[in-house]
């Protein structure tokens, strides 16, 4: 890593070749500063294949396979006492798992369907069993953990992004989260990715590179193997990898119980609160309600002309406020007004979605003790023993005797063709803080679809019900994996994609356009043709949410 003078001013850069002959006409300058060791060669390489991949500046993808501060001196690769891969998984306590894990490492990529409520570590000693191994989790929580663990039987380790000077010298076990795809390892012998469903594993940036892919092409380019393990692959993960799966009563003991109250049985008096959910928090236990609906009412309408309260100024759906009684807000533009309807004034207004502020309120009353409130913006888990949130609160609490899904119906009907996947994630993720069925722990669903293909495959444990399912709808729909896509977006979004040929271009009200093609290679290509217009621009290659 080095910096050079342009234009008057230094700026960072990355020697990725030496010995070039300039092109002529052009002179050279000297290096201003070298600053300190920076990615190793492969990594140099892979971000030339992910910028094409994605269609993004490797320099940005260069920045995140950098360390944050001046690396100038290695320390000493670690001598590796290393267990062969058998032992280790014996360390582990593998146990009737230790032929399911090894027939996972046997070729180049697997598919590793691992339960929810089963320890991941066998799979992450013996990756460390074989050398040099890469491990990705989806948590920092999770991979600080594993490196601690790692640590205490034996095997050297390396935790990014801290440790980004040992990973650089080679001859340990590297753990981190996304970011860590881009570990700067000499040498590859194993790598594992934990959860490989996580959306965390998806840069939010443009450009949006995966993780998991990134892992993949680097472990091929190095000749070692690649295990994916996740409760509930979804198609992207799967598509041209080996599916390995445990014995069906392992899988299944993975899985906690799975309650489904179908809410059409429900007394129209009791809303959203069944008995069954009634019960639970009045139990004792701690218990974990979600909703991923925010404030006191999302959507009300009038009681007298049954008009949708909506804003004056931009037509949004309006909602209680939080702080202030009586008052309605606006989430888009802010504007606030009086509880009352603009069509024809009346006072009453009833609530047809209400949020997660007022469940809380209502769910304190029916229970008879505290209740806590957890979205993405609270600062502090409460200490109360039922608590109420966002899909946020399964994020950040640790373990719970039941996850109840209030309204599980607007996850099922998502608008997006990821839906179903993403609605068995959740409950996937939910299923690991309860544990499997034999801590004793359960989920309750209250849903109006009691027969969906995911609530079958959670209660199963069994996920090749929605993949069947999902396999089917995405081939009639040619969307992914049976296509290739990117949505662009920008003011400058239209001159981009004047310039593509041989792909389908749709646009979309909002003015963005979304990209389509047969396969990754003709979309890449296509973008990679195209020169860059002068304006703002974003191209985001297999977006996890249209």
């Amino acid at each position: 890593m080095v910096r050079i003078s342009l234009h008057g001013r230094r700026v960072g850069g990355w020697v990725i070749e030496d010995d070039v002959v300039p092109v002529e006409g052009v002179k050279l300058l000297e290096l201003a500063k070298v600053r300190g060791w920076g990615p190793p060669p492969a990594v140099l390489e892979l971000s030339g294949w992910a910028a094409w991949r994605w269609s993004g500046r490797r320099a940005s993808l260069l920045a995140t396979a950098s360390p944050a501060w001046a690396v100038r001196d290695l320390p000493v690769p670690p001598v590796s006492t290393a267990p062969v891969p058998e032992a280790a998984a014996g360390q582990a306590g593998a146990g009737e798992v230790v032929p399911v894990v090894a027939d996972a490492f046997a070729d180049a990529g697997a598919v590793l369907r691992w339960p929810p409520g089963k320890d991941p570590f066998p799979i992450v000693a013996h990756a460390a069993g074989r050398g040099a191994a890469l491990i990705l989790a989806a948590s920092l929580r999770q991979a600080a953990g594993l490196a601690d663990r790692l640590r205490a039987a034996g095997w050297p380790v390396a935790l990014l992004p801290a440790d980004w000077a040992v990973a650089r010298s080679g001859g340990v076990t590297v753990v981190g989260t996304r970011a860590a795809a881009w570990a700067p390892m000499p040498r590859l012998d194993a790598a594992v990715v934990l959860d490989g469903h996580d959306e965390s594993y998806q840069s939010e940036q443009a450009p949006t590179w995966h993780a998991r892919d990134v892992v993949a092409e680097r472990a091929r380019a190095a000749g070692a193997p690649f295990v994916v393990t996740s409760p509930c692959p979804d198609l992207h993960t799967l598509e041209g990898r080996r599916l390995v799966v445990p014995p069906r009563p392992v899988e299944r003991s993975g899985w906690p119980l799975v309650e489904v109250a179908d809410r059409r049985q429900y007394d129209p008096s009791s809303g959203l609160y069944g008995p069954r959910l009634v019960a639970l928090v009045r139990d004792g236990g701690r218990v974990l309600c979600v909703l991923n609906r925010k404030g006191r009412a999302r959507l009300l309408a009038c009681s007298a002309c049954n008009e949708v309260s909506r804003c004056e100024q931009c037509e949004a759906a309006v909602e209680q406020s939080r702080d202030e009684a009586g008052v309605l807000a606006c989430r888009r533009c802010g504007t606030r007004r009086p509880e009352v309807c603009a069509a024809c004034g009346a006072q009453r207004l009833k609530k047809l979605r209400v949020g997660v502020t007022r469940v809380r309120e209502e769910l304190e009353a029916l229970a008879g003790r505290p209740v806590g409130e957890v979205t993405a913006e609270t600062p502090h888990l409460p200490p109360d023993a039922v608590l109420v949130g966002t899909e946020a609160l399964l994020h950040r609490a640790g373990r719970a005797d039941a996850v109840v899904f209030i309204d599980f119906d607007q996850e099922l009907l998502a608008p997006r063709y990821r839906a179903a996947e993403q609605a068995l994630a959740l409950l996937a993720r939910a299923a690991r803080l309860v544990g499997g069925r034999s801590r004793g722990g359960r989920l309750l669903v209250q849903t109006r679809l009691p027969d969906h293909e995911v609530l079958a495959a959670a209660a199963q444990g069994d996920p090749t019900l929605v993949a069947i399912a999902e396999r089917a709808q995405r081939e009639a729909t040619q969307f992914p994996p049976f296509s290739a896509i990117a949505v662009v977006s920008g003011g400058a979004a239209g001159a981009l994609v004047d310039q593509l040929d041989g792909v389908e271009v749709l646009e979309a009200e909002d003015g963005s356009y979304l990209v389509r093609a047969s396969d990754h290679d003709t979309l890449c290509n296509a973008l990679a043709r195209t020169t860059r217009p002068p304006g703002r621009l974003r191209v985001e290659v297999d977006p996890l949410r249209i």
